[in-house]
């Protein structure tokens, strides 16, 4: 027992200091704790020796990790995706797990090992995403829901290898029934408890919050238990509990309460992880590098493919090929369970852990950059005959570059600023629409406002020539309606420097994130620039004097009145 608390000591010292390091020096925390790992495993300084409590800490890191990433599973999201995102996460999962059978079978790799292989590279890395997706504010972009779908459907996909897994020395029909029963069973009773029993004694601890902390470690060690009981494993238990909790009324107070203490345990996971990494051979850094480059290829494939197909344009198809291009943790998970069941060898999984380390590096600078790689990416492809969405539009014949009559309004990007200021102009003056110009490169926005006969150019606002060619030049009045947060290769005050040299003599009206820029806007060239923020202190405003007046329910009527009314293309 002094020897795990000892080596736990080791562990976090290390991670926090070579963690600190990496901090410095932008890169992934996961690779930190991989090398702080290394350093003191056995095969670095030899610190950390027993096997017995290398075991013991990566077992409890990968529970928590997997009871976390069940509780990120939002199984109604999933249902309410869509087709675009079903279609193009199951055309990624078959098409990966394809070419990677073909792939590692033709390199001559052992059955299982080509299994293991396959199954890993076709998972992305939910903690590298998310992280970096989360710091560029696009979660909440068409990209960035579509990446997301993805990942919810690989980490389901994962759940059912898993399941497999334990049986896949004697893969009959009667040993996949029996696993797929046994998961069915664990699933079932999980669900029902979190329906009928959880929220009863959850509703009467609420206002404890370590009771709600040790509820939710209890829930996840009991169905881990119960998983084990079924000759499943804990690990897979633990994410069960995490899926039931997911749609529980306190699953976001549960994730809350336990995110420090699954941070720390994704830790140890990872150092642990890091502790098994041998010195590579020249093999094992060959086999690596193919492994990144075969992952990085098939997801162009994989994703770009089924995405483009489903007219999504371009930069849509592939910045979340762009995102999903790296190795997932769950994929570690994954190929170290293969380790313990003596299907693969100890070289391939180094192959794949360092082949992890590789992609995380490369894909997060990648993710960071990734609209420079778009923009760079779409002209050789349009180059070689592969169209966009602006495809088709030259027989507009007209002014600026053939896209029909300039109009004297031009909005320049469509988020939900614009989707509101359309529905209020349909409301109040229909017939100022004809005399609108939308120009935004998400293919749903150019296919929902075609389709209602407006006039919108798909295009990037922060490239000139898009500019030029949608007649901007001629437009009375130019709208810049989103903030410098959702722009894309640009800023407000870039843009407005760029549409008044096109056009000296059009009404300007910019958005200001901050009350810093409303001044450098109007230096650029702005006639008026708009602070939201002013906007919704005054309605706030507006309900604190309903609320003061005992009319908080009339206002609420008034509001849900215009709500109704509304027919936005982004709701």
């Amino acid at each position: 027992m002094h020897e795990l608390i000892r080596d736990i000591t080791f562990c976090i010292l290390f991670a926090w200091g070579i963690g600190l390091l990496a901090h410095f020096f932008r890169q992934p925390l996961i690779l930190a704790y991989l090398i702080a790992g290394f350093v003191i495993g056995p095969f670095g300084m030899g610190w950390v020796k027993s096997q017995e409590s290398i075991s013991v800490i990566s077992e409890l890191g990968l529970i928590f990790m997997l009871f976390m990433i069940g509780l990120e599973i939002d199984l109604k999201k999933i249902v309410r995706a869509g087709r675009v995102i079903l279609f193009a996460a199951g055309s990624q999962l078959l098409g990966a797990c394809l070419f990677g059978i073909l792939f590692f079978l033709g390199m001559g790799l052992g059955g299982f090992d080509a299994v293991y292989l396959t199954i890993a590279c076709s998972l992305s890395s939910t903690v590298i995403i998310v992280k970096v997706l989360y710091e560029k504010r696009e979660l909440d972009t068409l990209p960035g829901r579509i990446t997301l779908g993805v990942l919810v459907l690989q980490d389901i996909f994962a759940i059912l290898f898993l399941a497999v897994q334990p049986s896949l020395a004697n893969l009959e029909v009667s040993v996949i029934l029996l696993s797929v029963g046994r998961v069915g069973v664990l699933v079932a009773t999980a669900l029902v408890l979190s329906r009928y029993v959880l929220p009863k004694l959850f509703h009467q601890i609420a206002r404890r919050p370590e009771l709600i902390l040790l509820g939710a470690l209890a829930w996840c060690f009991l169905i881990g238990e119960i998983a084990e009981r079924l000759h499943l494993s804990r690990e897979m238990g633990s994410l069960v509990a995490g899926v039931s909790l997911s749609t529980f009324p306190y699953a976001l107070d549960v994730t809350a309460k336990v995110t420090t203490l699954r941070d720390f345990f994704i830790t140890l996971f990872f150092v642990a992880l890091g502790m098994t990494i041998p010195i590579p051979s020249m093999g094992v850094i060959w086999l690596a590098l193919v492994i990144a480059a075969f992952t990085v290829i098939s997801r162009a494939l994989t994703t770009f493919t089924p995405l483009y197909l489903m007219k999504q344009g371009l930069r849509a198809s592939l910045l979340p090929a762009i995102n999903l291009a790296q190795i997932s943790e769950f994929s570690l998970v994954v190929i170290q369970t293969g380790v313990v069941a003596g299907h693969i060898q100890t070289q391939t999984a180094s192959a794949v852990s360092f082949a992890f380390v590789i992609l995380a590096v490369l894909s997060t600078f990648a993710i960071m950059r990734s609209d420079e790689i778009t923009r760079a990416s779409i002209g050789p492809l349009k180059r070689i005959g592969i169209r966009d969405l602006d495809h088709g539009h030259a027989h507009d014949a007209g002014h600026e570059g053939g896209h029909g009559e300039a109009r004297r309004v031009v909005i320049l990007g469509f988020f939900r600023a614009a989707s509101a200021l359309l529905s209020e102009i349909e409301r109040r003056n229909p017939v100022f629409l004809d005399q609108l110009t939308v120009i935004d490169f998400n293919p749903n926005v150019f296919r929902t406002l075609a389709d209602r006969g407006l006039h919108v150019i798909y295009g990037d606002i922060s490239n000139v020539d898009t500019l030029v060619h949608a007649g901007v030049g001629k437009a009375e009045l130019i709208i810049l309606s989103i903030p410098d947060a959702l722009l894309k290769g640009a800023n407000n005050e870039k843009l407005v420097r760029h549409v008044r040299t096109l056009n000296p003599t059009a009404k300007i009206v910019a958005t200001a994130d901050l009350l810093a820029d409303v001044a450098d806007l109007y230096a650029a060239g702005a006639d008026y620039v708009t602070v939201t923020r002013i906007s919704d202190a005054q309605e706030l405003y507006t309900v604190i004097e309903a609320a003061a007046a005992g009319l908080l329910d009339d206002k609420r009527a008034e509001m849900d009145a215009q709500l109704a009314e509304r027919k936005e293309v982004l709701p």
